[in-house]
């Protein structure tokens, strides 16, 4: 154990320093608001793609998502990372990157209550939308800094969770205030790259165990397994090698789609393709985007898989949230080679959560300094005060988030599934049908982010009020996928019924995708 504690710590000091490096070196290029915030509209195709799916996955989907459901669920979870891929990633880039950079250029939009506000010529609605981002992503980075706090108490067991989550904010703190999103951009890249070479030594890791046996072991062995007697989630060998999931197959089904049409509406996700610099950076960062989430996201649920046999099917101490960190002391707390390996496996865990809380905390800091506070106030601010007042609350947004974290929630994933789904359903469809239609009006784009609201908020209170709020919590994905749902029929429906009274601005508007 203090062998693996010193290499950690060797580690992550190494990589502070790199982080810091980075941040200090874009701080140059991110005096402006443009540069700041979007990164002056000229980060190439491997960044972007990196920033893309660094921001994707995060160490709750190690910790929380992958841990859970490849306990639960078995070899059938891998789907949940299969949907991201292709359906969260691949398609995400083909449908929206393009239209997505286009008309954020010519609308001038760097946010995305910004470009609801000038694709819609409504003020309002960037306040809403930008109060929205507001309340629901410091739970969203919070469940970030708990995913990985978890992680970090199992190899430092004389060390508070909330000691370690401080350590993570004020990282993040360093190199984001000074570089903004160049430098979140440049980390991110830098952060990728340590993601899949860990994820790529800890499958060969776990596959090489002796309880799994190479991946025809997996199969076999958990075929033959058996819970327990008093396991608190009982399951057998048919349903952990069931490759549609077995009994959990409509639960499956909930959770691929929510987390991979749920990134079509977040806007730390969206934000990456108002930076891109041009076409043919879309093109190459498509396929670099997808083979990353591929690596990632399908490996991330492999190894969960494997989990019950590893662990020999004893739920850790911790429970479900301490599945993973189990399973990484179990594989790799052994020989010298081993525990570096584990040093690499926890600095890819705090890349992967740095880069998530990054996009989230410049997204909401954005939507108050750029977006909330100039539409409240009667006079101008200047570019300059804008600036001081991003950074400033990117502090904030960290220190608030880190407060959050701090308090006793106990499951991630549902805190995370909720704020996932009440933003995406609130601007999935305002966001997507104002790309592609001249038809979609103010006061449809308003009903879509209102429906997407009421639908989770209703849901929750009605089941809250019935049951109680932990059962509202389990049933947070079906209610962030049936608000995306909502939100992207009601949108056209009701722009049917209405009109655009600005037909030549929206025609000047559209005029973009004739453009190279």
């Amino acid at each position: 154990m203090q062998d693996a504690q010193l290499y950690t710590i060797i580690a992550l000091c190494m990589y502070a320093l790199a982080m810091a490096l980075i941040g200090c070196i874009s701080y140059g290029k991110s005096k402006t608001l443009d540069g700041f915030l979007i990164g002056g509209r000229n980060i190439g195709a491997w960044a972007t793609a990196f920033a893309y799916g660094t921001t994707y996955f995060s160490a709750v989907v190690f910790v929380g998502y992958a841990g859970q459901h490849g306990w639960n669920i078995g070899i059938g979870s891998i789907w949940i990372g299969i949907g991201n891929t292709v359906l969260g990633c691949l398609l995400s880039w083909l449908l929206f990157a393009n239209r997505t950079r286009k008309m954020t250029k010519r609308l001038g939009a760097r946010t995305m209550p910004d470009y609801f506000e000038k694709r819609y010529a409504s003020k309002g609605m960037k306040i809403l939308a930008a109060v929205i981002i507001f309340i629901f992503l410091v739970p969203y980075s919070a469940a970030v800094y708990k995913g990985l706090g978890s992680l970090f108490s199992a190899v430092f067991p004389g060390v508070e969770t909330w000691v370690w989550m401080l350590i993570i904010a004020c990282l993040t703190a360093i190199y984001l205030v000074a570089g903004g999103y160049i430098a979140t951009a440049y980390t991110n890249l830098v952060q990728g790259i340590v993601m899949i070479a860990g994820v790529v030594c800890l499958i060969i890791a776990v596959l090489r165990h002796d309880a799994v046996g190479g991946f025809s072991g997996l199969i076999e062995n958990l075929k033959n397994f058996q819970s327990l007697p008093g396991d608190p989630n009982p399951t057998n060998g048919a349903q952990l090698t069931n490759i549609f999931g077995g009994s959990s197959f409509k639960f499956l089904c909930f959770n691929i789609m929510l987390t991979s049409f749920g990134a079509w509406g977040l806007p730390q996700m969206i934000g990456k393709f108002y930076a891109i610099k041009d076409t043919e950076a879309i093109k190459r960062g498509t396929i670099i985007s997808t083979i990353f989430c591929t690596v990632i996201g399908c490996g991330a649920y492999l190894i969960g898989s494997t989990s019950r046999l590893i662990l020999g099917g004893v739920l850790p101490e911790g429970g479900i949230d301490s599945v993973i960190p189990a399973l990484l002391m179990e594989v790799l707390g052994g020989d010298t080679l081993g525990i570096i390996l584990l040093a690499v496996i926890i600095i890819l865990l705090l890349s992967a959560s740095m880069s998530t809380l990054e996009a989230v905390v410049l997204t909401s800091a954005s939507a108050v300094a750029v977006d909330l506070i100039p539409s409240v106030r009667k006079k101008e601010t200047k570019p300059e005060s804008q600036m001081l007042l991003t950074r400033l609350l990117c502090l904030v947004f960290i220190a608030c988030s880190f407060i959050f974290a701090t308090q006793n929630i106990p499951i991630i994933v549902s805190l995370m599934s909720f704020s996932w789904g009440i933003v995406s359903g609130c601007f999935i469809g305002p966001y997507i049908w104002g790309l592609f239609s001249k038809k979609i009006t103010k006061p449809g784009a308003y009903a879509g982010v209102l429906s997407g609201l009421l639908v989770v908020g209703i849901a929750t209170l009605i089941i809250t009020l019935n049951a109680d709020f932990a059962t509202a919590a389990k049933m947070s994905p079906e209610m962030g996928v049936s608000a995306m749902a909502v939100s992207m029929v009601v949108v056209p429906l009701v722009s049917a019924f209405t009109k655009n009274k600005d037909t030549e601005r929206i025609e000047e508007i559209f005029s973009c995708y004739n453009e190279d």
